[in-house]
């Protein structure tokens, strides 16, 4: 009887402690479940930009993943992954709220480029012998559209379920001297297989030419956690497009065997960008588009495996498109703030842009990228998030 009463006596004691430590078990769980919980504030983004309201809006699919996105651009403002533990974490740059992306400085987080993504050299083409000039906004020669594009345009949204948003805009006739009224529509959607899939239509009432792709800038240990040159990746190409001084492709298709180039297997971004290399110094880094060798998964072509090295996450793209742009963020310089207030710093963020070649209407020997009235362009690409295991 005695000892039971000891028994009693320190349990009576440590049932203040016990609890306590349930107490903050409890708090524990409740503050990993809020930080897994993906909030951006809709009335903080919401914005007018050129008279026009910028709104956000939000898919989600069953395993929580999300993603953000604006008609200013018909952008991605956000977008959560799980990492290895299963934490939701932001892989992409953006801003809190929509004016901040009406910045002709910093024009390029998130949005749908075109209606001719990448640069066209000094701004001239033609087609059927008729000369056009668009308007020259990098160095000597139109990137991703002019100076409007599509990036500085308030596109139609409408949100179909709660896994896809599409976005629609008519890019007028001659505006920033690409000919033809050119209907174009971007469908955004969430799969339960963690699979972001962005698909595009287009048909123009006049010859054109026309090469879409999104330009969101990506860090796969989160917005704003440093540098990306310890990111894994893995290019599906043997040949790349090299390019001048004002990074326009010569025409060429080099091989990568045996140049800071060859991303056949996987390696860090960082292992090879600061080798003297002629192509490497045009572009301060990474800035080329590569040629597809193929490789297909389920009929598209396996573009790219990138894999954050402090999260474990990765993202394979999959695309119809015939080549990628790979940008180092090189030209990033703490000019802006994102969502999570911290700056875009130089190499923070890594673009892969699936597309057709830079500078195709100007170069016969690449895949073309006419458009014909009553034709229709369309195309997908496809952004497979999983984790190491």
């Amino acid at each position: 009887m005695k000892r039971r009463l000891t028994y009693l006596s320190l349990f009576a004691l440590l049932l203040p402690f016990l609890a306590c430590q349930q107490s903050a078990k409890q708090k524990e769980s409740t503050t990993t479940s809020d930080s897994n919980t993906v909030t951006l504030d809709s009335v903080a983004f919401g914005a007018n930009i050129d008279g026009k309201a910028a709104k956000l809006y939000q898919i989600k699919n069953s395993n929580g993943v999300t993603a953000y996105l604006t008609e200013f651009g018909a952008r991605i403002v956000g977008l959560w992954v799980p990492d290895r533990l299963g934490t939701l974490t932001d892989v992409v740059l953006g801003f809190k709220n929509a004016a901040d992306y009406n910045n002709p400085a910093e024009p390029y987080f998130g949005p749908i480029v075109g209606p001719f993504g990448n640069r066209i050299a000094k701004g001239k083409f033609s087609l059927d012998g008729k000369n056009y000039t668009t308007t020259v906004n990098n160095g000597p020669n139109t990137l991703h559209g002019g100076e409007k594009g599509l990036h500085f345009v308030h596109w139609t949204a409408k949100q179909v379920n709660d896994k896809v948003v599409s976005f629609s805009y008519t890019h007028p006739d001659m505006q920033d001297g690409f000919p033809g009224n050119i209907k174009i529509e971007v469908v955004y959607s969430l799969t339960d297989d963690n699979e972001l899939h962005i698909n595009y239509q287009a048909v123009s009432d006049k010859k054109t030419v026309i090469n879409l792709t999104n330009h969101a800038y990506f860090n796969l240990n989160g917005e704003g956690s440093g540098s990306i040159l310890n990111h894994d990746l893995r290019i599906f190409a043997d040949q790349y497009t090299p390019v001048d001084s004002t990074l326009i492709p010569t025409g060429e298709l080099a091989s990568v065997k045996d140049t800071p180039f060859d991303f056949n297997f996987p390696k860090t971004i960082g292992k090879d960008i600061d080798q003297d290399d002629q192509q490497l110094a045009y572009g301060k880094g990474y800035d080329h588009n590569f040629v597809l060798n193929g490789t297909k998964v389920d009929g598209l072509n396996h573009a790219a495996t990138l894999t954050g090295d402090q999260t474990g996450i990765i993202m394979d793209i999959y695309t119809q498109e015939p080549g990628i742009q790979f940008y180092s963020g090189n030209f990033m310089g703490d000019k802006v703030t994102l969502k999570s207030g911290k700056t875009d710093s130089f190499r923070t963020a890594v673009c892969l842009e699936p597309q057709h070649f830079p500078d195709s209407p100007n170069q016969p020997n690449f895949p073309s990228t006419i458009l014909n009235p009553g034709d229709t362009y369309s195309t997908k690409s496809i952004y497979k998030f999983s984790t190491i295991k």
